[in-house]
């Protein structure tokens, strides 16, 4: 079985939602990896999870970035490590230089927090090798800078590499400017790396685990991760 390490930061708070997805749901063996740390012998997967590191100041992720534990998860990725930032987590892998593109205010310039539909765009990836293009899932969002931007050369590379795991549409599976409430570029809603074993998206599937919570359309999503690990 694999062991998840969940890195935590001054501010993180979702933490602990990754923490209990990983343990109490997908019964995994998990650790927390305080931001001072620089051992990852044993961690087969690292979760960098959301909430507002070192309070979001400067901006969000870049004081995270340099974080003694971020040497070690960009060692840990180049090495072909998988990685998943989620919400500030990806924030933190935009800033850190492991997937391209930046994050600016949504549009709106609001904190929005509520459930959304994302849809899956490909599964050439250990994270929705197990699900199926154009699924759709309702996932919670809780964010004010999730407007992801990357400039039209950056963005033909991505769509050119199949790098789109996700794209934020409505319940059908439609992306109507509606369904893209932030503004991002294209719809995006998760990328991975060239490599395919780095992972950012803004949704929470933590947080849709259980149906007591109001969804559980982020367990597939861990359930692939899970079926990927398990053959490699």
């Amino acid at each position: 079985m694999a062991t998840f390490g969940v890195v935590v930061f001054p501010g993180s708070n979702c933490d602990h939602d990754a923490y209990h997805a990983m343990k109490h749901v997908m019964n995994c063996e998990v650790k927390f990896l305080w931001h001072k740390d620089t051992d990852l012998s044993g961690i087969d997967f690292l979760i960098i999870p959301g909430g507002f590191s070192y309070g979001d100041y400067l901006r969000s992720g870049a004081i995270a970035r340099f974080s003694p534990i971020m040497q070690e998860v960009v060692k840990f990725a180049e090495k072909g490590g998988p990685v998943m930032g989620i919400c500030n987590g990806f924030q933190i892998l935009l800033e850190a230089g492991l997937i391209p593109g930046a994050m600016m205010h949504n549009h709106k310039l609001k904190f929005v927090c509520k459930n959304v539909f994302i849809r899956c765009e490909t599964t050439d990836s250990l994270f929705t090798s197990s699900l199926k293009n154009g699924d759709v899932f309702d996932i919670p969002v809780s964010h004010g800078e999730g407007n992801y931007f990357i400039d039209q050369t950056g963005l033909k590379s991505l769509q050119d590499n199949d790098q789109i795991l996700f794209r934020y549409s409505d319940a059908n599976g439609d992306l109507t400017e509606a369904a893209n409430f932030n503004g991002s570029i294209d719809h995006i809603a998760g990328i991975c790396n060239q490599g395919r074993n780095v992972l950012g998206m803004m949704p929470h599937p933590e947080r849709a685990m259980e149906k007591i919570l109001g969804s559980e359309d982020g367990k597939p999503i861990f359930e692939s991760i899970l079926d990927s690990l398990s053959v490699a």
